[in-house]
């Protein structure tokens, strides 16, 4: 096992509100969302090396594959041109989150490419460069390349500070069933459905209680057209919501994945333990939903 020079994590996103507010000339949609990220993450560990090269590892290591549009060699190749350099570097992902799956984990993973490599190979790009860069990458990288709770607006380009989130635990579940992002919005299109008005949550949450609260008010716009497409998702939504201190259950992204806040890191593990035993198959993590990372 090579010594590897440092070692960065990619924490899952989760989209605590999600609008669809309208659509951009191009096709695309417009959005607004709150996003947090949690502890629960992949890894990516970098070593000097004089040729670009990627392995992969994990649970969910062997959906992947080292192709060269792999996003995390796209990075890496990314930021070698924007910098000018020819340094090389020794790439390992264990990917620990589920592909596919509305929590962001590939965005995720390129941003943490971005930010590994910046310090292996000792460069440092002005800020609107990275940013141009990690939008050409995918519209979430911007948000996780600060991995900040942030809103998000635009096509998902349009990343705005917001006060830092009371601290509190959180338990995903996944089944295991991946959803594609443009079939949701295609369908999303089929289905007809209004879009939400244009809103900024005026967020200031002095406590746990008040930011459940504000969240309630919000909703995703895209929960029924995933659950069309993975009926699972509801199942696990309602047994979300019956667990025992579970304050608030929602989808995340365009799915599958679904969350519960709770108060303590007790309740949730808890309740992960129960969900895990009743469904060995899915996948369920207790973590901390955080408003940065470390």
């Amino acid at each position: 096992m090579r010594e590897t020079a440092l070692s960065i994590t990619a924490p899952a996103k989760i989209n605590l509100y999600l609008h669809i507010v309208g659509r951009h000339a191009n096709g695309l949609h417009l959005i607004d969302s709150l996003i947090a990220f949690s502890d629960i993450h992949d890894t990516l560990s970098f070593a000097t090396s004089s040729g670009l090269s990627l392995e992969i590892d994990g649970p969910f290591g062997s959906q992947l594959k080292t192709e060269p549009n792999n996003l995390v060699l796209e990075a890496a190749r990314g930021l070698a041109q924007l910098c000018g350099i020819k340094k090389g570097a020794r790439l390992q992902l264990t990917k620990n989150l589920p592909i596919a799956s509305g929590i962001g984990g590939g965005s995720s993973d390129a941003a943490a490419t971005l930010k590994g490599l910046i310090q292996l190979w000792e460069v440092q790009p002005n800020n609107q460069d990275l940013h141009d860069l990690a939008l050409k990458l995918g519209a979430d990288v911007p948000a996780c390349l600060s991995a900040r709770s942030a809103f998000i607006s635009g096509v998902g380009e349009i990343v705005s500070k917001t006060n830092h989130l009371p601290l509190c635990s959180i338990v995903l579940v996944n089944t295991g069933t991946p959803i594609s992002t443009p079939t949701v919005f295609k369908n999303f299109i089929k289905s007809q459905a209004k879009f939400s008005k244009p809103r900024r949550v005026n967020f200031s949450p002095r406590n746990l209680i008040e930011f459940v609260s504000t969240l309630e008010t919000c909703q995703n716009d895209l929960d029924q057209v995933a659950q069309a497409l993975c009926p699972e998702i509801a199942q696990v939504l309602g047994e979300l919501r019956e667990s025992h201190g579970a304050l608030l259950s929602r989808m995340s992204g365009s799915g599958a994945t679904c969350f519960a806040i709770f108060a303590n890191p007790e309740e949730a593990t808890a309740v992960s333990l129960d969900l895990k035993q009743r469904h060995p198959s899915w996948w369920i993590k207790a973590g901390t939903l955080i408003s940065s990372s470390n």
